[in-house]
């Protein structure tokens, strides 16, 4: 959630970045619920005051008490609403943008930033299920539309693919997690996934369970409530795992294959830093990601997402679209997104400086994806980069 204190003291400052991301009408409302509630606190508390009183009241004083009680109740229930009303405000809000991100509220607003590497030049590219073996008519008997087996080859060089970035995180200073993958509530909610996004997620019925669609969640709440040192900072972690997302807002969008499916694999980067490192640490996440797309060899383009299409917690994000040969587009394979004290807010994730305690940033990027599969066999055309190979992928992937 965004700093209150800080809103309520300097409005203007925030005004432009949340509005930029369609939350200007929640951030209005939030101030006059919260001038509401502060105007109701002292009410209260010297109503509160009055029925103190030393030894036994006067006849008249326990007339006046009983219409202070009264008063009283009913400014009490006015105080609960208002902060009630204040915390439902403070939920919708979503993290300011930053200045440096672009205006609009589309994919196509995004600003590129660079583009690394020339399309290959094939004649008559194959797209992923001809070059790898996919059974998607199975996976659909089995589970439904959007989902399906990787099987054979195409497995190994799955395979190959997260080890091999988990390898060159953990050469980076990542620690290595395997996580859970089924989290509470409120460790959705504080991450920002929940109210804006809670139509994408998988709910575990009667279990107050949730699947989760990154493993951002898990790594996010691994030091939820805490209170951190300031020489444990940065804390860096990498986590592997199965993620599943609804894809309710995609439909009739690319429906074929496995390029948007339910269930899928990824190797996920997340931060914890000091305030003042979170901007060079987003930097070093998208040039990590950078790094491993350059040694697959594949061409892309980095892009700066719109200030409208960002999550309600990123304050900014990049993509990188690696080259699709069969669709003749870029298309995204990472993000990198700067969430700033949004989420260590809502999850209570503190540190302890030379100044005091204060809230620690988060940040989460992507390493790899099943998504990294249908680029290299796409721009190589079933041959397999020789990096991979020393990670159990084959040399060539056979349908």
């Amino acid at each position: 959630m965004i700093d209150l204190r800080a809103a309520r003291s300097d409005p203007d400052r925030f005004r432009p970045g949340i509005s930029r991301k369609g939350g200007g009408d929640a951030f209005e409302e939030l101030l006059e619920a919260d001038a509401r509630w502060r105007e109701l606190v002292p009410r209260v508390d010297e109503l509160r005051g009055r029925q103190k009183l030393k030894g036994k009241p006067a006849p008249e004083q326990v007339e006046e008490l009983k219409q202070v009680k009264a008063e009283l109740r009913a400014l009490e229930e006015a105080l609960a609403s208002a902060e009630a009303r204040r915390d439902e405000l403070v939920r919708k809000v979503p993290n300011p943008a930053h200045e440096s991100v672009p205006d609009g509220d589309a994919e196509e607003d995004a600003q590129e930033v660079r583009r690394v590497g020339d399309p290959p030049g094939i004649a008559e590219p194959k797209e992923h299920l001809e070059l790898g073996r996919f059974d998607m008519e199975r996976g659909a008997r089995l589970s439904g539309s959007r989902f399906g087996y990787i099987v054979g080859d195409t497995a190994r060089l799955a395979l190959g693919v997260y080890r091999w970035a988990l390898d060159r995180l953990v050469a980076e200073g990542f620690m290595p997690v395997i996580p859970p993958v089924l989290v509470r509530e409120e460790a959705m909610y504080g991450t920002g996934f929940f109210p804006a996004e809670r139509f994408e997620i998988y709910e575990v019925a009667d279990e107050g369970l949730y699947l989760t669609g990154t493993s951002e969640v898990a790594l996010a709440g691994l030091h939820m409530g805490e209170l951190l040192e300031q020489d444990e900072l940065p804390l860096r972690y990498t986590a592997f795992s199965a993620n599943f997302r609804r894809e309710a807002g995609a439909a009739g969008r690319d429906t074929r294959g496995m390029f948007r499916v339910h269930q899928f694999n990824k190797v996920e980067m997340f931060t914890y830093v000091r305030p003042e490192e979170s901007w060079d640490e987003h930097e070093r996440l998208l040039a990590i990601e950078e790094a491993l797309v350059q040694e697959l060899g594949i061409p892309y383009r980095v892009l700066n997402i719109a200030a409208g299409d960002l999550s309600a917690a990123a304050a900014k994000r990049y993509d990188i679209e690696a080259w699709f040969p069969s669709q003749e587009r870029y298309r995204e394979i990472t993000s990198a997104s700067n969430t700033t004290d949004y989420q260590a807010r809502r999850l209570g994730i503190r540190f302890r400086g030379g100044g005091g305690t204060e809230h620690v940033h988060t940040l989460n990027g992507t390493a790899v994806t099943d998504r990294w599969v249908l680029a290299v066999l796409e721009n190589f055309q079933g041959e397999v980069p020789d990096v991979l190979r020393e990670f159990g992928a084959p040399e060539r992937v056979e349908p």
